[in-house]
């Protein structure tokens, strides 16, 4: 394992975080299905201004279960973003339904709005746009246009809890919307998702999906012989996650505001460096910098930079490649002129971000790269 001296993330871990995961380890039981799951649930409704909240243990298992609850079968098309991770795409093609990729623009990186209306067929049931990095998409524009159109709304809000639009927080917008709760996320549960919606109908699904089928409270508290009214799933999340996930819950907002410190730091000195385009930030939007992804002038660049970076122990990632140029989805053909997409991820770098970042750290991350910049030069024409 490489030890990096400037890693992509780090959690910031607490006493609370420590006493809450100890409280539910030593009381000896219900380390599944235990008191902290519904109430991270109700806690995180509550935060986001929805009504129910259903927690699971990945942020695929919550798409997964979405495409479900909304009886999405083969031949639905599923409208995505190809700049995305590959769990959006997949979970489509889980019930056979096939995934339509639209083009992103350059305000937010997140699905066209424009290009989404030219794109519903007779055959779009769902629409499922991507809140890039932690800075919400044009999801006002495209809530308009499933209403218009009678497409159900699913947010993928996997990277971007917090954010909001105007005081409108994202993972409010959709019929549904999902989350994850994987290690470099802004809320962390180790690994983790949830479903969030205000359908008690839908709340009522989600957990027969989630738990086997199985129409009953707690299991491992009843004596009653559990009733399976349908084929479901062993998607639980844990009490230690939940008991994790309600400690970085309370504190949010703390989380957020560290990240968005460092954000502010880093773009200080970058935008020094004219051959880069910091991550954007529309206004009235509000960005929570899960990610903090730079753009470079082309991709020979990146890659210069990338292995810069690395020589001097330095972790970055590419996010995202995209989904359609992957071997494996490269078979289900794409009809869409996906050209915003290629490009951007051509370009796209994302430096080392998390709260507890110290400013030796980002020093070593802006020199790096500014270094680099004074030997390539620092004006390149963009294309």
């Amino acid at each position: 394992m490489i030890r990096w001296k400037v890693p992509l993330y780090k959690i910031l871990v607490e006493k609370d975080d420590i006493k809450n995961i100890t409280n539910v380890v030593q009381r000896g039981m219900h380390w599944a299905e235990g008191p902290e799951i519904e109430e991270f649930e109700k806690t995180l409704a509550k935060y986001l201004g929805v009504n129910y909240c259903v927690a699971m243990n990945s942020g695929t298992s919550a798409l997964h279960a979405t495409m479900l609850a909304y009886n999405i079968k083969k031949n639905d098309e599923v409208l995505i973003p190809s700049f995305t991770f590959v769990s959006t795409a997949n979970a489509a093609l889980m019930v056979q339904a096939k995934p339509k990729f639209i083009d992103i623009e350059t305000d937010t990186y997140g699905m066209d709005p424009d290009l989404l209306e030219k794109s519903i067929s007779k055959k779009s049931k769902l629409i499922m746009p991507v809140h890039y990095s932690g800075l919400s998409c044009k999801i006002d524009q495209i809530r308009l246009i499933a209403k218009k159109n009678k497409q159900i709304l699913v947010e993928d809000s996997a990277e971007s809890i917090g954010a909001k639009i105007n005081s409108k927080k994202i993972g409010s917008f959709g019929d549904t919307s999902i989350f994850s709760f994987a290690g470099n996320k802004v809320l962390t549960t180790g690994e983790g998702g949830a479903v969030t919606t205000n359908s008690s109908k839908l709340c009522k699904k989600f957990k027969l999906i989630r738990s086997h089928g199985r129409k009953i409270g707690n299991y491992f508290l009843s004596t009653k012989k559990p009733e399976y009214v349908q084929l479901g799933y062993n998607w639980r999340m844990s009490s230690i996650s939940a008991a994790i996930g309600l400690s970085q819950l309370n504190k949010i907002e703390k989380l957020i505001s560290l990240r968005r410190k460092n954000a502010k730091t880093l773009n200080s000195h970058l935008k020094k460096i004219h051959a880069i385009t910091l991550p954007p930030e529309p206004k009235n939007y509000k960005h929570v910098f899960q990610l903090y992804s730079i753009l470079t002038p082309n991709q020979s660049v990146r890659n210069q930079l990338q292995k810069h970076l690395s020589a001097q122990g330095i972790m970055s990632k590419v996010f995202f490649y995209p989904v359609h140029l992957t071997s494996y989805h490269k078979k289900f053909k794409n009809t869409n002129s996906l050209k915003t997409t290629e490009n951007i991820s051509r370009r796209v770098l994302s430096l080392p971000m998390y709260p507890n970042m110290k400013k030796e750290e980002m020093q070593l991350v802006y020199e790096a790269i500014t270094e680099l910049f004074e030997i390539i030069g620092n004006n390149f024409i963009i294309k």
